[in-house]
C-alpha cells in the first residue's frame, strides 16, 4: 500500500473505508492497512486509529524510537486532527461544541455510549460546511480521541452521521453505503526533527 508521504521516521496513508486499521482477531480479520503497510515497510508501527468504517488520513511510525516521539505527541495532544462528515438534518448552529462523557457500552460493544457519572471527558467541535434540505455537511474536530466519539457525539446532537450501522437510526443508515465520515487534515510535529507538518486528503463524498 503506497503512503501519500514517506521518510526515513514516519508515513502517512489515505485509508479506505472498509479496511481495518490493525488486525483484529478472527482470520476473516487479518487484512489491514498495518499489514499492508509493513509488506512494504517492514519497520512501520501503528501510532493511531480510525474505525474501519472511516476513511482518512493515519499515521505510521517508522522504528521504536519515532514511534515513542510520535505517542507522545498524541498523548499531550500537539496533533491535530480534523474529519468532514455528512450528518442527517439541518445543524442549525453553524459552529458549536459537545460536550459529553463517553464509555464503553460493555453488553454491545465495540458501541460507545454518553455517561455523565462514569464516562471519560470527550469534547468534539464542529463546524457546518454546507446545508442541504435533509442533510449537513460539517468539520469535526475532536479535542480528546474517545473511541466512536465523532459517531456518538453526532449522535447525542440528534444528527447521526449518514450511513454509520452503529448509531444512525435504519432510513439513515439506508441513505449512504458506507459511513461519510473521512479524516481529512493531520497536522503534527516530525518525530526527529519537530518541524510541524500539515497533510490533507479531501473527501470522496
Amino acid at each position: 500500500m503506497q503512503p501519500l508521504y514517506h521518510d526515513a521516521h514516519l508515513l502517512v496513508f489515505d485509508k479506505p473505508a472498509g479496511l481495518l486499521s490493525v488486525p483484529g482477531r478472527l482470520p476473516e480479520n487479518k487484512d489491514s492497512l498495518a499489514l499492508r503497510a509493513q509488506a512494504e515497510f517492514p519497520d512501520a508501527l501503528i501510532v493511531h486509529r480510525l474505525d474501519m468504517a472511516t476513511s482518512g488520513l493515519l499515521v505510521m511510525a517508522r522504528g521504536a524510537e519515532a514511534h515513542r516521539a510520535l505517542s507522545i505527541a498524541f498523548a499531550e495532544r500537539r496533533v491535530d486532527k480534523s474529519y468532514v462528515a455528512i450528518v442527517a438534518g439541518q445543524v442549525p448552529a453553524d459552529t458549536g461544541e459537545v460536550n459529553l462523557p463517553l464509555i464503553c457500552d460493555w453488553p454491545n460493544r465495540p458501541r460507545q455510549m454518553v455517561d455523565h457519572d462514569i464516562g471519560k471527558p470527550s469534547l468534539t467541535r464542529y463546524r457546518v460546511l454546507s446545508r442541504e434540505t435533509n442533510r449537513t455537511r460539517v468539520q469535526l474536530e475532536p479535542v480528546t480521541g474517545r473511541s466512536h466519539q465523532l459517531r456518538v457525539h453526532m449522535m447525542a446532537m440528534g444528527h447521526p452521521i449518514i450511513g454509520d450501522e452503529f448509531y444512525a437510526p435504519e432510513d439513515t443508515r439506508r441513505l449512504s453505503p458506507r459511513l461519510l465520515l473521512h479524516a481529512e487534515r493531520l497536522s503534527l510535529p516530525h518525530p526527529a526533527s519537530a518541524e510541524i507538518l500539515t497533510f490533507h486528503a479531501p473527501a470522496a463524498f
